[in-house]
């Protein structure tokens, strides 16, 4: 005889894999790593001080 299946790990196990699935799609469409969030950001505020630097002063 064969080992006894647990049905409700089998399910969670499924659900899980489907889950990553679905998200790993939605990383490739959608995502960024947090690496390339936080060079954009900076590359944001290096333009923000260099515009402020630049206002004249009346």
């Amino acid at each position: 005889m064969g080992k006894p299946v647990n049905l409700n790990r089998y399910r969670k196990e499924k659900a899980r894999a489907e889950k990553k699935a679905r998200a790993d799609q939605n990383a490739v469409a959608f995502g960024r790593s947090k690496a390339e969030k936080q060079v954009v950001q900076l590359q944001k505020d290096k333009q923000n001080r260099d515009l402020d630097n630049h206002e004249l002063d009346e």
